[in-house]
């Protein structure tokens, strides 16, 4: 059963959030929630690497336990340590934790007062008005926590990009592998690089005689068979992300991978385009009556309706068809187009590289120059820098760029806003930098307007 980077650092994950729940030391749940990140951000896939006799490489923050813990869920998919706090305490107990307002020291004092383990329950106590009776909340508290489980509990579950590319890059490449199959795509919001993604859609191509279908159903993700038909199927992964697959003849690829790559607003605007043409456009081509005239590629598509090729990023119906009627379309920025990152970290705050290991793997990656953009001091959680130590590390980075060839580092910060607006660091401090990226950390509650002056003040700063 694969085993993503993604599964292991959510088990760690829950694995703090367990902890703390508890009332656990504050040190071992903050190692889990650092090897949570760690993974999370590791290049590699961890399966792969143990699974072809690799050690698992030192990352910052993670020493044997946890690396052990690392080869333990890889390789079994469990963790002894997760499954026995998953059974000291309720269930549904960390489904709380993704309300927000809610952190795990509130669910443990709702758990302990009202035996709330639940959204339901956690709604219904704030409904009541029993929650106001609680240590350390009140009736504001109460309100908003009633407003967030209703938002909750009325939310589609979605997955950022990056996790949700974890599990399509390895359904798509077992498929891949499939005898008869000729191609598989990953299409709706997850081929338009939409942040968020809802469900995942497969558009494949395949012989007749080719058992994709039942090695589809056969995987070994899949924890529920949704739907099945000859030629499409919905499956439920682990994870709790839907698939659907869709096995289309080689002629109708274009279009099908046009109409499951949507948006559906797009889809609305080609439809109409192709009946002023006298046209009809489906998932199996475009016609003219019964003929089909294109529809094999999605270029072939476009182009019957009198359009260049539309990158799957843009169709959202937002002004690209009228871009492409004149021949305006925006050139999408691409990997080879980056320059220089103005956003980077290194270990002396939160990151896991020195200045010259970030320089050195930037200049590696074909960049020109980065911008070192530690956290300022009222971060004291990830080791925010003091002026002091700040122009310690410009000193430092005066004499890399001495020695360095093709490659600039700039001095920079990444700056507390302050609740009233002024920053974590003095004006006489922030002046030799060559950047300063200011940033909210904290009162996230604050009425809107305040928050607005908060902002506003801050971008005012000469």
């Amino acid at each position: 059963m694969p085993i993503h980077n993604a599964d292991i650092a959510a088990a760690f994950g829950e694995i703090a959030d367990l902890l703390e729940i508890q009332g656990a030391n504050p040190f071992r749940i903050r190692a889990y929630r650092n090897a949570a990140r760690s993974v999370g951000e590791f290049g590699r896939d961890f399966s792969t690497l143990i699974a072809a006799g690799e050690d698992i490489p030192h990352l910052p923050g993670i020493g044997a336990d946890l690396a052990a813990k690392i080869r333990e869920i890889a390789t079994t998919g469990k963790c002894a340590l997760q499954t026995r706090l998953e059974h000291e305490l309720p269930p549904a107990i960390t489904e709380l934790l993704k309300i927000p307002g809610l952190g795990p020291k509130r669910v443990s004092a709702l758990w302990h007062e009202l035996d709330i383990q639940t959204p339901e329950q956690l709604y219904r106590a704030a409904r009541d008005g029993r929650i106001r009776q609680v240590p350390g909340f009140g009736e504001k508290t109460e309100v908003k926590i009633q407003q967030a489980v209703e938002a909750h509990l009325n939310t589609e579950h979605r997955f950022k990009l990056a996790t949700a590319s974890q599990y399509a890059d390895a359904l798509a490449s077992y498929l891949s592998a499939t005898p008869g199959v000729h191609q598989v795509t990953v299409a709706g919001s997850y081929r338009r690089m939409r942040e968020t993604v809802g469900d995942l859609d497969l558009v494949v191509t395949a012989d007749a005689g080719s058992p994709v279908m039942a090695h589809f159903k056969a995987y070994d993700e899949v924890r529920e068979v949704l739907a099945a038909g000859a030629t499409r199927a919905s499956v439920l992964l682990r994870s709790g992300l839907q698939v659907d697959l869709r096995v289309v003849a080689e002629e109708s690829y274009g279009a099908a991978l046009c109409y499951f790559t949507g948006s559906k607003a797009h889809n609305i605007a080609l439809r109409r385009m192709a009946q002023e043409r006298g046209l009809k456009v489906n998932e199996y081509g475009v016609f003219k009556g019964d003929h089909r005239i294109a529809g094999e590629t999605e270029a072939s598509l476009y182009q019957a309706l009198g359009l260049p090729p539309i990158p799957p990023e843009l169709r959202e119906n937002r002004g690209e068809i009228e871009a492409a009627r004149v021949g305006r379309l925006p050139q999408l920025v691409e990997l080879k187009d980056l320059r220089g990152d103005l956003h980077v970290h290194t270990r002396a705050s939160d990151g896991h590289g020195t200045i010259r290991e970030m320089a050195l793997a930037a200049r590696a990656h074909g960049l020109e120059y980065i911008a070192v953009t530690e956290h300022s001091r009222r971060l004291a959680l990830a080791r925010g820098l003091d002026p002091r130590q700040l122009m310690e590390q410009c000193d430092e980075i005066d004499r890399l760029n001495a020695e360095l060839k093709d490659m600039t580092v700039l001095k920079a910060i990444e700056v507390d806003i302050l609740d009233d607006g002024t920053l974590d660091l003095p004006d006489t401090v922030l002046s030799k930098l060559d950047l300063v990226v200011a940033a909210v950390h904290s009162r996230f509650d604050l009425p809107r307007t305040k928050q607005t002056e908060r902002i506003l003040r801050a971008m005012d700063n000469k």
